[in-house]
């Protein structure tokens, strides 16, 4: 009787079946994006998107963006839950594109891992799946790479990249913000997906696991910290179609925090108080920097604190503009003005992640009601 032939490849510890049964049990999740544009359908080599609509625009730019979800992942594979991940990716991703006004076309992702579990790989792709529906965005592709000896089992990666489009004459940015322009806060789900290296280090300092329950928010650490990140790129494309010309610049709150990120898409010369009175950030920022031993303040460099997109506006279009992200779904209220006078004395933000742009500062105590 003839022995089997081994695969030397899964004796190195890479399972190109497992690798095959994720593609299967993901790909009804990834075809839900796909609408006419997409041709050849799922597996192929290269994905493969009908650029002829870009005829319609006259001078059509196309913007692209690309990011992780950062250590957030670590909780996610600490409690094996890994369905909303994926939302998490599209959100770093695809809403950095419609901060430049732009419609997301396609992504893809990438998933590094130390072993391929297939249903675990499926419930990774199906929140990007998800995402990438809600925002209008066809997943086209993505690669699954296993990596023996260099991750652990359980440890796995996940990044993206995606492509939008926006007509030349419509894209937002800095120029476009003049003096007693409003600046508007729209609110986040929680800590989206940036400064978890923080949360990780308070959490692992104050000896609570994951598994455990977290009695200020009825449910587990891990189930709290896991909340998916809020998706803003369909509401506010169609703020941007109904406000007509009246949204001026976008900023999303990631890395780096209120005051880096909106000073990026002021022009130099102008500057913005952001009042913290104007709202309270969320039990879960308060908890933990309680347990940190750390103010709101502190934190603000790495958090969010509750503001997860900021819109600056012209005036006379501010309330339409937060009435029509509130129909959306999305609370928005004012938190500062644009000014180009001359500036006050003290300490601002300026110059973030290489960007000559606006200064801008935190002022006043955040508001104790939630």
């Amino acid at each position: 009787m003839a022995s089997t032939p081994h695969n030397p490849y899964t004796e190195a510890g890479v399972d190109t079946a497992a690798g095959d049964l994720a593609v299967e049990l993901m790909k009804s999740a990834v075809r839900r994006t796909h609408g006419p544009e997409v041709l050849g359908g799922v597996g192929g080599f290269a994905g493969l998107f009908d650029a002829s609509a870009l005829t319609g625009y006259r001078r059509p730019l196309l913007a692209t963006s690309t990011d992780g979800v950062g250590t957030k992942v670590a909780i996610a594979q600490a409690i094996d839950k890994h369905d909303t991940i994926g939302q998490d990716l599209v959100g770093m991703v695809v809403d950095d594109i419609v901060v430049v006004g732009a419609k997301p076309l396609f992504m893809t992702d990438y998933i590094a891992c130390g072993k391929v579990f297939p249903q675990r790989i499926a419930d990774i792709v199906r929140g990007i799946a998800d995402g990438c529906a809600a925002t209008g965005t066809a997943l086209v592709g993505g690669e699954t790479a296993e990596h023996p000896g260099l991750l652990g089992i359980n440890d796995y990666d996940v990044a993206g990249a995606a492509t939008g489009i926006v007509e030349a004459d419509r894209v937002l940015g800095a120029e476009h913000v003049q003096h007693g322009d409003v600046v508007l806060a729209l609110a986040s789900s929680g800590l989206h997906s940036n400064g978890y290296s923080l949360v990780r280090h308070i959490v692992a300092r104050a000896g609570i696991g994951y598994g455990d329950n977290a009695a200020d928010f009825g449910r587990t650490w891990g189930e709290q910290l896991l909340e998916p990140t809020r998706l803003y790129t369909a509401p506010l494309l169609r703020a941007i179609d109904a406000l007509g010309g009246g949204i001026h610049s976008l900023s999303h709150v990631t890395g780096g925090g209120i005051a880096a990120n909106l000073a990026r898409v002021l022009p130099q010369e102008a500057w913005v108080d952001v009042d913290r009175s104007t709202w309270s950030p969320s039990p879960v920022f308060r908890v933990l920097a309680d347990l940190g031993d750390l103010s709101l303040e502190q934190t603000e460099g790495t958090w969010n604190l509750g503001v997860g997109f900021l819109a600056v506006v012209a005036a006379d279009q501010a309330e339409a503009a937060v009435a029509a992200l509130s129909a959306d779904g999305i609370a928005a209220w004012q938190v500062g003005e644009v000014s180009t006078a001359t500036r006050p004395d003290g300490e601002y933000e300026q110059g973030a992640k290489g960007v000559d742009g606006g200064a801008v500062r935190l002022v006043g105590s955040y508001s104790e009601s939630d």
